[in-house]
């Protein structure tokens, strides 16, 4: 049994901060591990505003819960992903609520936050029947 060291990636997905003061707002970036936090990313995967939105009196009478407005580009965010770069822990607990990421990723004993279920269902599979597309002479 051989042991592989893994290679850390020298690329972070993260969330750099923008916004007013007492009105955070953040961008989903893909940037180096040892940039500043504001600094110019590599990419904008998305967005992210954590002060929930407010609800309408109708939703408040339908105890609606209140949400927190995300934007994020699936198709960006598997490419950096793949390719292996590294998730922050605010950013990975979004991803797992996007359904990117695994419900235990990357171990139980290093999460600070766990999901107790999971958000996004698992995918219906259909059983189609085999047809023929050689035409008979």
């Amino acid at each position: 049994m051989s042991f592989v060291p893994r290679i850390k990636s020298p690329i972070k997905i993260r969330l750099a901060r923008f916004g007013r003061k007492h009105q955070p707002l953040y961008n989903i970036v893909v940037a180096n591990k040892k940039s500043a936090r504001d600094s110019l990313p590599i990419e904008v995967l998305g967005t992210y505003n954590p002060i929930p939105v407010p609800l309408t009196p109708e939703e408040k009478a339908a105890n609606v819960k209140p949400f927190k407005h995300i934007e994020l580009d699936f198709n960006r965010s598997k490419y950096w992903l793949g390719v292996g770069a590294d998730v922050s822990d605010r950013v990975s607990f979004l991803f797992k609520r996007a359904g990117l990421l695994p419900e235990d990723w990357p171990s139980p004993t290093k999460l600070t936050q766990h999901i107790k279920k999971p958000v996004v269902a698992e995918a219906k599979k259909k059983i189609e029947e085999a047809r023929e597309f050689v035409r008979e002479r």
